[in-house]
């Protein structure tokens, strides 16, 4: 008998009680499950299959990875608290925190044992006593609504285009977002960002886009002093002249002024235009962030859009010539808690102050005590890895427990919530905090507004910006994590999302930042970041890095048609959902459907296990070489991984549009010709869709079919087919090709010296 999808019947809920989630803390534990609606609490308890699987619930990092915790096979269930705050990426081991943005969304993947399908459909994941067939999921909310949306899919890709469409699909990223960022907490002026700019040349790593340069404590200003107005002028002209970009930061929180002397016209003007959150009583809401005490936007506020509008003009008009905005801190953050700055001294609190300050942590395996603080891989020939096995470690954080609290004070209000860190308003606003219209951030938090890149999100928000996903630490563990972060935001439908390359916090070391590199080369938003008085991390520091970063960053830009075009970054159970050893599996990740990238993610390996779906129905090649892969099926097969490499695989039946000469930057890739792959299935198909920038469509197979007004001025100059016997001869819309060659240890046919229009309707046929 197969369970309903959504069965809140208490005949079919487990047997209680169910002991408590985690022993110190009893009021996880389970008494019952009927439906409780009351004034200031609603609770429902739908039971799931047992052990079924579960993406999503987000954003979060979760020690059990992609696939929640559902407590069966040894696990003990998760608690999921939505709500938004500034924290260091987490890392949980019984309860799971939300960390920058909320995300109610979950894939139930359903795998039947008998019939070996699978089918999927759209917060509390509990474990259930060892006599239960069920699982079960409980939402807990102390007011509001509970709207439930039920995708069918059948299958996870459609449940998340389904997703897609309820809540609105992604912007379109400009192609040169695409390309990989540079920044850095702590650049002091212009001339030191202008030598990164010119080592990264010299050392021929790509760079696109330059952001954080300008760390000011007030922003929408410039520092006359350490970044003069003229000189930043200049270096942001020379960037757009080399086709480069400039990406400054904007924090959500504002500076106040501290007496009337001062001259700060972003808060000026935000006075005069009401723009501000404000106290119960109509007084400024005053927090703090970097600059001292500092209000923050209104998002209800009728002027905010202009406001924010003209402060931008404004900030551009002095010489900040951006190309987009990274906007950070947006949750809100806070330092302290409440309205700490109403009726405060404001002069009494200083900019906070990061002079002398010295990072002293390294890697896992990178012991700086003994060999100081380079970081390098080897010092005087000898290794400075100090694991005898791979290693990583976890940091554990307790939350709070549920309780009751008498009254209807809003910043500790009836039926708390599960936060690790305890008040609601640590690290955030209050929740007392009211917004224009009489709103108060309980009931409105997790709902802020980002735009380009920004760090916390919610539904919809894909509509508008990409994210980052936020403080991360320069440690091995962190790197594999952001595979699983990468795959949940494809997800919430914010496909633009990648890590802080080589790690933010924290110092990275030669090895780590090799293989980060190269990883974060295939997710989409490629961005190197760290912090302020770390050590430097710029790719061209060590030379095995460089090395790795120019060889991942060409497969990068040769592959820019596709990372434009296909849902973004995928678990392979998403394309392979009837492959039970794939549930799980989120140490490699697909791009679209056809290339799939398998990382090193330990210290000191030199190779690497990894499963390649399909159970052997499906031919996958080696990007580098094109030589098939004699992959073992539904089981792991090891790949030599030497340092400097990232294992990369193309899937047959599939058609990919690259570009054939990856060069410094977007814009000078684009100028070049096109190439096109194509790995023909045992079936003799291939298929493959590629968007350009004016949105429209072109297919490219091997009967080549151009749709749309938008005129390509590259041409396609080569096309290489995989899996085919050597023919005789080979014709272009009907005329003979004498540029051809056959190799018949990887069965390919390179047509080479074409000049194919991608707009045209081509046949290309041989035998």
């Amino acid at each position: 008998m197969r369970i309903p999808l959504f069965d809140t019947r208490i005949s079919s809920l487990p047997p209680t009680p169910i002991p408590p989630l985690n022993a110190s803390d009893p009021s996880t534990a389970f008494d019952a499950f009927p439906l409780i609606f009351e004034d200031q609490y609603l609770q429902i308890a739908p039971a799931l299959p047992y052990g079924t699987n579960i993406y999503g619930l987000g954003e979060v990092i979760a020690s059990s990875g992609f696939r929640r915790d559902i407590g069966v096979n040894g696990g003990v269930g998760t608690i999921q608290t939505n709500w938004n705050r500034d924290i260091q990426d987490p890392i949980d081991q019984t309860c799971s925190v939300v960390a920058y943005g909320t995300h109610p969304i979950y894939i139930e993947h359903r795998f039947n044992e008998t019939t070996n399908t699978s089918s999927s459909s759209d917060v509390l994941l509990s474990e259930t006593p060892p006599n239960s067939n069920v699982s079960f999921i409980e939402y807990r909310m102390i007011g509001g609504v509970l709207d439930f949306y039920f995708f069918s899919g059948p299958t996870p890709v459609k449940v998340i285009r389904q997703y897609g469409a309820t809540i609105g699909y992604p912007m379109w990223q400009p192609a040169w977002g695409f390309g990989f960022h540079l920044c850095r907490w702590g650049y002091s002026n212009p001339s030191e960002v202008k030598e990164v700019v010119a080592q990264m040349h010299a050392a021929d790593i790509s760079l696109e886009g330059c952001a954080d340069l300008l760390h000011l404590l007030l922003i929408m200003l410039i520092d006359p002093v350490s970044f003069p107005p003229d000189e930043v002028r200049q270096f942001i002209e020379d960037l757009s002249v080399n086709h480069q970009h400039y990406i400054p930061i904007v924090d959500a929180g504002l500076a106040v002024t501290v007496n009337s002397t001062d001259v700060y016209d972003p808060y000026t003007k935000g006075v005069e235009q009401d723009v501000w959150i404000k106290n119960p009583d109509g007084s400024l809401y005053v927090g703090e962030v970097w600059p001292g005490y500092t209000v923050f936007p209104d998002w209800f506020s009728e002027n905010v859009q202009s406001f924010w509008t003209e402060a931008l003009r404004n900030w551009s008009q002095l010489g900040v010539g951006f190309s987009g905005i990274w906007l950070d801190m947006n949750e809100a953050s806070s330092f302290c808690s409440y309205s700490c700055g109403t009726g405060a001294n404001y002069s009494a609190l200083a900019p906070m102050s990061m002079v002398g300050r010295v990072v002293t942590e390294y890697p896992e395996c990178y012991n700086s005590t003994i060999w100081g603080p380079s970081g390098n891989m080897t010092i005087n020939g000898t290794s400075t890895n100090s694991c005898t096995t791979s290693s990583s470690s976890a940091t554990q954080i307790t939350k709070r427990g549920v309780g009751q609290e008498a009254g209807i004070n809003l910043n500790d209000p009836p039926y708390a919530i599960h936060n690790a860190v305890g008040a609601l308003s640590i690290d955030t606003l209050a929740t007392n905090a009211t917004h224009h219209g009489g709103y108060v951030e309980l009931d409105v938090h997790n709902m802020d507004t980002t735009f380009l890149i920004g760090r916390s999100t919610f539904p919809s928000a894909g509509k508008w910006t990409g994210h980052w996903l936020g403080d991360n630490t320069s440690k091995w563990q962190y790197m594999y994590l952001s595979i699983q972060g990468i795959l949940q935001f494809q997800i919430y439908q914010i496909p633009m999302v990648g890590a802080d390359t080589c790690g933010f916090l924290g110092n990275t070391d030669e090895e780590l930042c090799n293989r980060w590199m190269q990883l974060s080369a295939f997710a989409p938003f490629y961005r190197n970041h760290n912090t302020y008085g770390a050590i430097p991390q710029e790719p061209y520091r060590w030379p095995s890095v460089a090395n790795a970063a120019r060889t991942a960053i060409a497969v990068r830009y040769a592959l820019l048609p596709l990372l434009g075009t296909a849902p973004a970054s995928e678990g392979s159970v998403l394309r392979f959902p009837d492959e039970p050893e794939l549930f799980a599996c989120d140490r490699q990740f697909l791009i679209g459907s056809d290339i799939l990238v398998t990382p090193v993610l330990t210290p000191g390996a030199t190779m690497v296990d990894g499963i390649f779906p399909g159970r052997g129905s499906v031919v996958w090649r080696d990007w580098y070489t094109h030589a098939v892969v004699n992959a073992t099926p539904g089981h792991n097969t090891t790949l030599d991984a030497p340092l400097g490499h990232i294992n990369v695989h193309i899937r047959d039946n599939s058609a990919l549009l690259l570009h054939q000469q990856p060069a410094y930057t977007i814009y000078e890739t684009r100028e070049g010709p096109y190439s096109l792959l194509v790995s023909v299935s045992v079936a003799g198909t291939a298929f493959g869709t590629a968007y350009l920038d004016d949105r429209n469509q072109h297919s490219s197979h091997a009967e080549s079919n151009g749709d749309g007004a938008y005129e390509v001025g590259s041409k396609l100059a080569t096309i290489s087919i995989l899996g085919v016997a050597k023919p005789g001869s080979v014709t272009v819309q009907g005329q003979e090709l004498n540029g051809w060659n056959y190799t018949a240890s990887t069965e390919e046919l390179v047509l080479s010296h074409l000049a194919i229009g991608l707009g045209e309707d081509t046949t290309v046929s041989w035998k």
